[in-house]
């Protein structure tokens, strides 16, 4: 059954609806254009203290900052100062390992100062103390080089077989090393000794240990090398010539060590002093010096540690050369090699036959 509806109480229904959003779209225009008033007024306002430099009177102030609490100020000092005592420490530590690294590596040391090394000394290879000395004042070292390098705290020389020696002669290793701003004697004698340390524990011992040598024994072959040697092909040749005659209980006959005990380095060896009364007489006394004749370079103590395996017994120089030499096996073939040279020193006035461009 269809249900029946009055046609005339629907329209008015509908009327009544229309009515009732026309209403609720009018209030709503009427909020929007209250809403669009308040803002322009507000923005007229900002704009006006804005332009007067004054802050809005209704602006929330920030409040003033709270001073710290006396307790919170200790604890953030003690903080601070624990830091720095920390950091104080570390660089202490770190000072300390990189001194204790230097002093074991040796090599060309560098002291780290606030101003950094002020002072480079180059020691040459060969040279004694005395001459060490010499180059030590003329860089201006405070104290007294032969003073420092007769013994120095913490250094032993019987480590490397040497017995009560009278001085560091031998172990004081040339090379470059830079210095603190003031340096002293001190300074440079304890740089050459670690130095040494590190390059005499580069070098293999074997074959000298199986001819009874210690390591003292190869700074004082390896010192004579240095001083009789120019060419450096020839330093493990004339290492054979120390090793064979030693073999052969035949005294060296090193001029080298003649200069030394008479301190003649550049003149021509009289006949008196090769009769010199010294233990460092290669000429009277048989088997090696007592000592070092200078301090040798890496390079020559590694000849006196490996000499050339050959049957040559004399050496003698090479007339006009720089410095290069005859070796001999036989008396009769070096006798013929010296009087060669002999014979070029008489025409040379007396003089080493030697080029004047050799260097």
């Amino acid at each position: 059954m269809t249900e029946w509806s009055d046609p005339s109480a629907e329209e008015d229904a509908a009327q009544e609806r229309e009515r009732r959003r026309v209403e609720r779209d009018a209030r709503r225009r009427e909020r929007g254009e209250r809403r669009r008033e308040t803002r322009d007024a507000l923005g007229d306002r900002v704009k006006d203290w804005v332009k007067r430099g004054a802050p809005p009177p209704d602006t929330p102030r920030a409040p003033p900052p709270t001073p710290p609490r006396p307790r919170d100020d200790v604890y953030w000092r003690r903080r601070l100062f624990a830091f720095g005592a920390l950091v104080a420490a570390v660089a202490l530590v770190v000072a300390a390992v990189a001194a204790i690294r230097e002093f074991r590596n040796g090599g060309e040391a560098k002291v780290a100062t606030q101003a950094g090394p002020a002072k480079t000394i180059t020691i040459p290879e060969g040279y004694d103390r005395s001459e060490v000395a010499e180059i030590a004042k003329q860089a201006g070292l405070r104290g007294d080089y032969l003073k420092a390098s007769q013994s120095f705290k913490g250094f032993d020389p019987a480590r490397y077989g040497a017995q009560s020696p009278q001085s560091l002669e031998g172990f004081l290793f040339p090379a470059t090393y830079e210095l603190p701003r003031r340096p002293t004697d001190d300074d440079l004698v304890a740089r050459q000794l670690a130095a040494f340390k590190q390059n005499v524990s580069q070098v293999n011992m074997r074959y000298a240990r199986s001819k009874n040598l210690t390591t003292y024994d190869l700074l004082i072959i390896g010192s004579m090398i240095e001083r009789e040697v120019q060419v450096p092909k020839e330093r493990k040749l004339v290492a054979a010539v120390i090793y064979n005659r030693l073999h052969n209980d035949m005294p060296l006959q090193i001029d080298a060590t003649i200069r030394y005990a008479s301190g003649n380095f550049t003149k021509p060896i009289s006949p008196s002093e090769l009769q010199i009364d010294s233990p460092y007489n290669t000429y009277e006394n048989s088997g090696l010096p007592p000592g070092p004749i200078g301090n040798p370079g890496l390079a020559s103590i590694e000849a006196a540690a490996h000499p050339a395996r050959v049957s040559y017994l004399y050496y003698v120089v090479k007339p006009n050369t720089c410095g290069e030499h005859t070796f001999a096996t036989t008396e009769a073939q070096f006798s013929r090699a010296k009087a060669a040279y002999d014979q070029a020193r008489a025409a040379n006035g007396g003089n080493a036959p030697t080029p004047a461009n050799c260097p």
